[in-house]
């Protein structure tokens, strides 16, 4: 597969009864793709795979496969307590249709290089998927730093590129220093795009892209063509909403902003609440400026299926 483009971190959908809402994932996942995106991620942080099942997160792969049908990659993102459960997942993912694994170190456990190394290692061997690793120190406490993302990337081969979500953008140059163009380089916090995009990246995985796919798709491609003047007027649009992708309730508010143009709804999984008060007035607040000036035909989404 190739790695480049706009992916999301696609939201999990939730019923009434918190259940998964699979018509509407599938729904959702057919609309990013219409507005352009390379790639469709699930089951990552933003997915709230640490509140589901194996069988919740084997059979939302299945819905996925079967509505992306083929026309862009279906990533699954590989995250558990254990080593086992982690390969395990994997081989599922394989198995069940995914072009590509996202790799997270192990929840909880924070081990030193030669764990990390080993976990990530093994979820490699275990299928010859091609693989991302994700990098985010801040929320897991892993760092995996540019001279062992260099030692992996040499030592297998499956390993095609890397999520950095450090918030640090130098890492971005950091990282092209000590592997060339050996691995594709994705920036993971959606209010770095711009400045990762001119340090040397060649993707995105997105947060925001969940409610405002075309406007993020249209944002990737000006930065990436150095049309600095119109990238840099659409992310100024853009920043208030981007700067939700980078705060403790993530889920909820991009959850929220979902709910508030019509895509989706801000139900999560406890531990998580809908954000409320002031908190909810704030967010609403956001997206009604955000909507007063959205940016006009360029831009323009194709509708939501059934809106």
């Amino acid at each position: 597969m190739k790695w480049t483009g706009v992916m999301p971190a696609l939201t999990t959908p939730f019923d009434g009864k918190l259940g998964i809402d699979h018509k509407f994932a599938g729904r959702h996942a057919r609309w990013q793709i219409e507005n352009g995106v390379s790639g469709i991620i699930a089951l990552g942080s933003l997915g709230e795979a640490a509140t589901l099942s194996v069988e919740e997160k084997g059979s939302l792969i299945d819905t996925l496969v079967q509505a992306i049908d083929g026309r862009v990659p279906l990533v699954a993102a590989i995250s558990a307590l254990s080593t086992r459960e982690a390969v395990e997942l994997a081989r599922a993912a394989e198995g069940r249709g995914a072009s590509g694994l996202m790799i997270l170190p192990p929840y909880v456990y924070q081990g030193d290089w030669a764990e990390m190394k080993s976990h990530v290692g093994a979820v490699l061997d275990a299928t010859p998927l091609p693989a991302m690793l994700y990098n985010n120190p801040v929320a897991y406490g892993t760092d995996f730093v540019p001279e062992q993302v260099e030692e992996l990337a040499a030592e297998y081969g499956n390993l095609a590129a890397v999520k950095e979500s450090s918030t640090d953008v130098r890492r971005v140059t950091a990282i092209r220093a000590q592997v060339d163009d050996r691995l594709a380089i994705f920036v993971g916090v959606d209010d770095a795009i711009v400045e990762g995009i001119d340090a040397g990246a060649v993707g995105w995985v997105a947060g925001l892209v969940n409610a405002f796919p075309r406007e993020s798709v249209e944002l990737f491609n000006l930065a990436s063509a150095g049309k600095d003047k119109e990238a840099f007027e659409l992310y100024g649009w853009f920043l208030p909403l981007l700067r939700m992708d980078t705060v403790p309730k993530f889920v909820q508010l991009i959850k929220q902003v979902q709910q508030e143009v019509g895509v989706g709804s801000a139900r999560v999984r406890p531990p998580r609440m809908a954000v409320k008060g002031d908190e909810l007035a704030a967010t609403q607040n956001a997206v009604r400026k955000a909507m007063a000036s959205r940016p006009g035909a360029a831009v323009s989404s194709t509708p939501f299926p059934g809106k």
